[in-house]
């Protein structure tokens, strides 16, 4: 029976960091962005609450250049593509959710992902609003999953997700198998397996070795 791997990006796929913080690095706006990541952790910025804050931060100066070098020089788990490149030999599908703008999730995709979902923040150079509709939440990740599920013929029975903190607690709650990795409270008590490190092909292997 094939299987689909869910993956979180922020915290999980990313160690100890976030897209939002690997851009601000960039725009040499460390603190304001940490300031923000604290309020939306305690729960005092909704996602879109969030994602107005960043744009306005990033407005005056983000390029696709800043964005390309964020995105190299994150701080990545190792053995990403290696994990990945294992669940499609083995005819299972990999995806990536993340509340993160979506201009940085979907560059995953050169690594391997089948699918890569991120809010539709707006493009680089910003010069619109953050549209609402378009920024993803908690619940929309159990959509997409739900949506990946129908186009690959699987259901939430085949899904194994792996994620970190609050914005992953609806889904580990939605599917049979979970991996906390580098978590906090939030999902660790909600995960089958728990996962602290710096190499993704540790976590995959808690899932293989369960099986």
């Amino acid at each position: 029976m094939s299987k689909l791997h869910l993956f979180d990006m922020d915290g999980t796929l990313l160690h100890g960091s976030a897209a939002a913080i690997e851009i601000s690095r960039q725009l040499g706006l460390d603190r304001e962005i940490r300031e923000l990541e604290r309020g939306f952790a305690a729960g005092q910025l909704t996602p879109v609450q969030f994602a107005q804050r960043a744009c306005e931060l990033w407005s005056a100066e983000l390029t696709e250049l800043q964005v390309a070098a964020a995105f190299e020089g994150a701080p990545w788990l190792t053995g990403i593509r290696e994990v990945w490149a294992d669940i499609r030999a083995r005819g299972e599908r990999c995806a990536v959710i993340s509340l993160s703008p979506a201009f940085f999730v979907e560059r995953l995709l050169a690594w391997g992902a089948d699918a890569a979902r991120g809010s539709r923040w707006p493009a680089v150079p910003i010069r619109q609003a953050v549209e609402p509709a378009g920024i993803l939440t908690s619940a929309a990740k159990v959509r997409i999953a739900d949506e990946l599920c129908l186009r690959y013929g699987l259901a939430r029975a085949d899904c194994v997700a792996y994620g970190d903190s609050l914005s992953d607690t609806e889904l580990f709650g939605a599917v049979p198998r979970s991996v906390a990795v580098n978590a906090d409270h939030h999902v660790s008590d909600l995960a089958s397996y728990a996962y602290a490190g710096g190499d993704l092909r540790e976590a995959y292997a808690l899932v293989r070795t369960g099986e």
